[in-house]
């Protein structure tokens, strides 16, 4: 899977359209493997894009849990520090 499509269920506060719009983008680019569409598949490109887009929203609002909501803050340090474990860089230094 896209390793930049993020979770988006279960924050507070909750995931917005844009995020969810950006998600989908993610997802149809990596199905058709383009970056960007020609003119001539343009049309499909973006309604295939709304679909998923509204698809997504309907399961994030649709789904139900007993846990706590997350933390956007302490969620992205998290993914920081394991990206930094995993690249070896220290946080806040340029990449080489």
């Amino acid at each position: 899977m896209c390793r930049n499509i993020k979770t988006l269920y279960n924050f507070e506060p909750p995931a917005t359209d844009d995020e969810v719009r950006a998600a989908s983008l993610q997802f149809v680019r990596k199905l058709s493997g383009m970056n960007k569409p020609s003119k001539a598949n343009e049309a499909v490109f973006e309604a295939a894009i709304d679909g998923v887009a509204a698809i997504a929203r309907d399961l994030i609002d649709s789904l139900t849990t007993n846990a706590a909501p997350r933390n956007r803050e302490i969620e992205t340090a998290k993914a920081k520090a394991r990206a930094a474990k995993r690249f070896g860089r220290q946080e806040g230094s340029a990449p080489p």
